[in-house]
């Protein structure tokens, strides 16, 4: 792509909280080399979420930030949160700022990989055996199930007490649009799809099965598709971790399963994520790309945190936003080898490397993007 006939990509950055703008600031630099080399444009709104945002305006995220992430082309999110929050009423701690940009924007599709880096195989929790060449790919439900379903909330009860409810719902819409995803993942990669739910207790599970069995058989019958029960997927993840190719599953076990498989890959500071939503009329596809570490709060500010999650997550935006999978693949082959040259931040340092800063690390990147370029 030359850089005449390069399109401006309309970015919403929000930094959010913690550790947040060191990380994103490293996102930063590696975007700004792909600029400075015509590999891309990039027009960046800043804008507040989370606790930077309520400590501002009094609210997680505000309507003028949401309507700016409804236009974006995609938008970065760092990570949000800390203990500063903690005590907040419900519908204003940090968190509700994600799940409401999660909802309005309609991003529904989570993609979750754990990749174990080759130069961290010996660092994963696991035996290295287990998990090196270790290449799994969680599609997350995102805007459906338990933390969205109504009936929910505290409520007294008339003798005494209170009773909370949460209510687990899906419909054949939500569970087949998610699915496709799945799917068509599948497909490019090694055409395996394990559809993960609790068909044996719930009837959601039921219906999660039912459809995505369906769905396979009409649409992708070349895909092969096995089902598995959330424990005993929690249970083999640890046990033979590299059965699994992509793994769909609803909101609330792809919550779980994800961060359980992401232990596997040496560090949470490794890991990127993409959310998307559906591709309107003219192929525009909403989504939010963000880390899956939180926001650090015991070491915000002392420029110490991996920022290559956050890096990563640019290569993620390049590869499903943008259809750039040639600048999506140099960023990752850069953190590969500023790895494998004994590269580390703090979080993955091994005995006789000396660890560096978040600018050192994102520096190296940059550095070794020059040099691959």
């Amino acid at each position: 792509m030359s850089a005449t006939n390069t399109p401006v990509r309309n970015i919403l950055a929000l930094a959010g909280d913690g550790i947040g703008p060191e990380v994103m600031a490293g996102a930063r630099k590696v975007m700004s080399w792909l600029e400075s080399k015509g590999r891309a444009k990039f027009n960046v709104t800043d804008s507040l979420v989370g606790g930077a945002s309520y400590d501002a305006h009094g609210t997680p995220l505000t309507d003028e930030t949401l309507a700016q992430a409804q236009k974006a082309d995609a938008v970065l999110l760092a990570c949000i949160g800390g203990y500063k929050w903690d005590q907040l009423d419900y519908d204003k701690r940090p968190e509700r700022g994600l799940l409401r940009l999660r909802k309005e924007m309609q991003l529904f599709a989570n993609l979750r990989p754990a990749i174990v880096q080759p130069a961290l195989a010996s660092a994963s929790t696991l035996k290295e055996d287990l998990v090196s060449g270790l290449d799994i790919m969680i599609v997350r439900e995102l805007t459906g199930g338990v933390y969205f379903g109504e009936p929910r909330g505290i409520f007294d009860l008339p003798g005494g007490g209170r009773r909370g409810i949460n209510t687990q719902v899906y419909t054949t819409d939500e569970i087949k649009r998610v699915g496709r995803v799945a799917f068509e993942l599948a497909r490019k990669r090694g055409n395996r799809l394990c559809s993960v739910e609790k068909a044996n207790v719930m009837e959601s599970g039921v219906l999660w099965r039912e459809e995505i069995t369906a769905l396979g058989k009409a649409e992708f019958p070349d895909v092969e598709l096995s089902h598995m029960y959330a424990d005993n997927c929690a249970m083999q993840i640890v046990r033979r971790p590299k059965q699994f190719d992509v793994i769909v599953t609803d909101n609330l076990f792809g919550d779980l399963l994800s961060d359980l498989a992401s232990m596997l890959t040496g560090s949470i500071g490794m890991l990127p994520s993409a959310s998307l939503g559906a591709a309107d009329a003219n192929g525009r596809q909403a989504a939010l790309y963000e880390p899956v570490h939180g926001s650090a709060p015991d070491i915000a500010g002392q420029g110490i945190a991996n920022p290559l999650a956050m890096i990563l997550s640019v290569a993620m935006m390049m590869r499903y936003s943008f259809n750039q999978g040639a600048e999506a693949d140099l960023i990752e082959k850069a953190v590969r080898n500023v790895l494998a040259a004994g590269i580390r931040t703090g979080d993955i340092v091994e005995p006789g490397q000396k660890a560096i800063g978040t600018d050192a690390m994102a520096d190296a990147v940059v550095a070794e993007l020059g040099k691959l370029a």
